[in-house]
Parts: C-alpha cells; sequence; structure tokens
C-alpha cells in the first residue's frame, strides 16, 4: 500500500498544482493478492480528464501491478464522511480502504446550499474547428456512430479537413470502429488527437478502461464535452463531426450550451418506432435553435446476392414519413451490407474498405449532401 500511495503521491493535478493524495482525490484504495489495485479518483468538472489516465499509469508501473481498475466519482456527490466498501468477490481477499484519509470525500461547500443556482454557461464559439455538426439519433442499435465515421470519412474524401468527436461518454465505440485505440499525447497542455483514415479523432475510450462504467452525471458530462472542444489540439478544420449518445439527454444540452452547433444529423431507420424516437430528436434540435440538415436512413434494405433485388427487412419508407414530417430533407438511404458491421468491428469503415460498395456510395451521397446545405446556409 505504501508504494501505491508514494506513486500517487506524485501525480499531480494540472489545475491545482497539487498532488492527488494531498487534495485527498483518491479515496477506497484496495488491493488483492495476485496484483489487482482498484481504487476511487474524485474528478471536479473543471479538473483535466487525463488526470484519469495518470493515476492508473502511475499504479501501472509499480512491479507486481497486474490489473489496475480506477472508479471516477464526481466529489460533489460523494458523501461526505467516511465509507467501507463491502468486499469484492471478484478479489482474491477482502477489499479495504486505506488509511490515512483515504476514506474521506473532498469536503462539500456548507455555502453552497444559499448560493443561487449557476448560470447556464454561454455557447463559445470555436473557429478552427469549422463547421460544428451533431449526428444523433432517437435511439440506440440504428447505425448511428457507423453512420457518423463513414460520413467524416467521406468528407475527407472529399478533400476536406475533419475531426470527430465522440460525445457518446456512456458507450465510445470511435477507437473501435476507427481502429485506433492509445492514449494520446499531451503537448503543450494541449491533447494530441489520434489520427485515422484522415480523420482526427477524441474519444474518451482512449482515457479510461475499457470495462469501465461510465455513470456520470451533467456536471462531469459537460466538463468532458468542454475539454475535449477546448483542450484538444484540432488544428484548422473544414468539419468538425461530433457522434452523440442516442437520445435527448444532458450530451446533447452540453454541447449545445458548450459551443454553437451549426447543424444536425438525425439517424434513423426505417422501423416506426425507431422515427418516433427521432422525431423527439428532431424537436429536441430545433428547440436548442440548432438546424437540423437532415434525415439519413439507416439499414433501409437488403439487397438479395441472387436476384440483385432489395428486400425491406425492417420496412420501408420510415426516413421518408420523417423527413414529410419535419419539412427536411432526406440526405440519404443506406442498405444493409454485413461488410458495414465487420468494418466497425476490425476498424475498417466501409467507406474506406470497399468504396465501391452501394453503402459506400450511399454514405458519399449523404456527405455530398450535407456539404450542400452547410455550403446554402452559409449564404
Amino acid at each position: 500500500m505504501e508504494r501505491i500511495t508514494g506513486a500517487l503521491a506524485a501525480v499531480r493535478n494540472p489545475r491545482t498544482g497539487a498532488d492527488v493524495m494531498a487534495a485527498e482525490q483518491v479515496r477506497d484504495i484496495a488491493t488483492s493478492v495476485d496484483g489487482k489495485v482498484r481504487l476511487t479518483l474524485l474528478l471536479a468538472p473543471e479538473d483535466d480528464a487525463t488526470l484519469v489516465r495518470d493515476v492508473r499509469q502511475a499504479i501501472e508501473r509499480l512491479e507486481g501491478v497486474a490489473d489496475v481498475r480506477v472508479d471516477v466519482r464526481d466529489p460533489a456527490q460523494s458523501e461526505p464522511t467516511p465509507a467501507r466498501r463491502a468486499p469484492n468477490p471478484a478479489m482474491s481477499q477482502p477489499m479495504a480502504p486505506a488509511s490515512g484519509g483515504m476514506g474521506r470525500a473532498l469536503p462539500v461547500m456548507e455555502a453552497a446550499p444559499q448560493k443561487a443556482p449557476p448560470k447556464v454557461p454561454e455557447p463559445v464559439a470555436y473557429p478552427h474547428l469549422g463547421r460544428v455538426i451533431a449526428v444523433s439519433s432517437g435511439k440506440g442499435g440504428v447505425g448511428k456512430s457507423t453512420v457518423a465515421v463513414n460520413l467524416a470519412i467521406a468528407l475527407a474524401k472529399a478533400g476536406k479537413r475533419v475531426g470527430i468527436m465522440d460525445a457518446d461518454i456512456y458507450g465510445p465505440n470511435l477507437p473501435l470502429m476507427l481502429g485506433v485505440d492509445a492514449p494520446p499525447a499531451v503537448r503543450n497542455e494541449k491533447i494530441i488527437p489520434l489520427e485515422a483514415h484522415g480523420v482526427k479523432v477524441i474519444s474518451l475510450g482512449f482515457l479510461i478502461e475499457k470495462e469501465q462504467p461510465a455513470i456520470w452525471r451533467g456536471p462531469i458530462v459537460m466538463k468532458i464535452i468542454t475539454q475535449f472542444l477546448r483542450d484538444v489540439q484540432w488544428g484548422e478544420l473544414d468539419y468538425f463531426l461530433v457522434d452523440m449518445p442516442p437520445g435527448t439527454g444532458d450530451a446533447q444540452l452540453s454541447l449545445v450550451q458548450a459551443t454553437p452547433v451549426h447543424g444536425a444529423v438525425i439517424v434513423t431507420t426505417p422501423q416506426q418506432v425507431a422515427v418516433g424516437d427521432a422525431l423527439r430528436g428532431v424537436k429536441m434540435f430545433e428547440r436548442t435553435g440548432v438546424p437540423v440538415l437532415g434525415i439519413v436512413e439507416n439499414m433501409s434494405w437488403f439487397e438479395n446476392p441472387e436476384t440483385g433485388k432489395p428486400i425491406a427487412l425492417f420496412g420501408s419508407g420510415g426516413g421518408e414519413r420523417l423527413a414529410a414530417e419535419c419539412g427536411l430533407p432526406l440526405l440519404g438511404q443506406i442498405p444493409i451490407d454485413p461488410r458495414i458491421q465487420e468494418g466497425g468491428d476490425t476498424g475498417r469503415p466501409i467507406v474506406a474498405a470497399e468504396p465501391e460498395s452501394r453503402a459506400a456510395k450511399a454514405i458519399e451521397q449523404v456527405a455530398q449532401r450535407v456539404m450542400e446545405r452547410m455550403a446554402a446556409r452559409q449564404g
């Protein structure tokens, strides 16, 4: 335990300059006989999210450590009194909190209840990001991230400078889908995004353990999105795509509060249930002043390999009905192709791996219409 606390004492919070032990940001350190270490890190909204990676790596460098799990918690949501964990059956021996104040949360500001609610921050413009476009869906399972990744690559193939941010912090899939997975470097206090298929990318998946669930509330979501906008060295971009989580929750509101969003693309499938959920997504963006560029219908049909005829596995016309109901254009219909799923699992998106396929051509058509819609709005 002394080796662990000693290693953590060398990790400093860039915001405060204090080490995480002195600042009592670390609590509930637990170890097992087979080299597993688990702890909780209190990460305030204004703290740098890379602190999670620094804490984990400091412990991983210790001899005899086989696995490190860092649970992230908002100090505002932590209990102010010491708490003892129940034994974890996954550990070889019961886990116990370390001594020396390790069981305490950061102090809760006593004056907080008397203060007025914080003001909603004014959106900050980041001109170097170019046109900010949110790719969203009303529900999960419609292929939103697949569309976002392939759309970004299609824009890059059209000669545009493109970045993509994974705002789906509860299920960050971009590292897998783009075939990149490494801790990003930090240079001059800026995070250097990774690059794949001509697209710059940042994701929370680069910074946390793959199996760690992101059980975070609004302030932390806002903090992560703001940091990805502000503290990443994106360079000069033409288009900045944001892969949103499904629904109309914290991430969507955080994005539009953090920076002006120039447009949104709504992804749906032909089924009526998906269309109904997508409609709520359209209304949410409209109410927050974000123009919706149009609708993308994914999984529109499956082409019979023997006859070449389309088979509507999930019904038909959903995207067209939604577009008509909202007075929006249907940007494109993307067919079902097993190579899309395979490419997503292997880091070879279909626009890059199978550019002559019908699905790739359909996505490139969506990219062209997005560029046309953005040009018309700028004009």
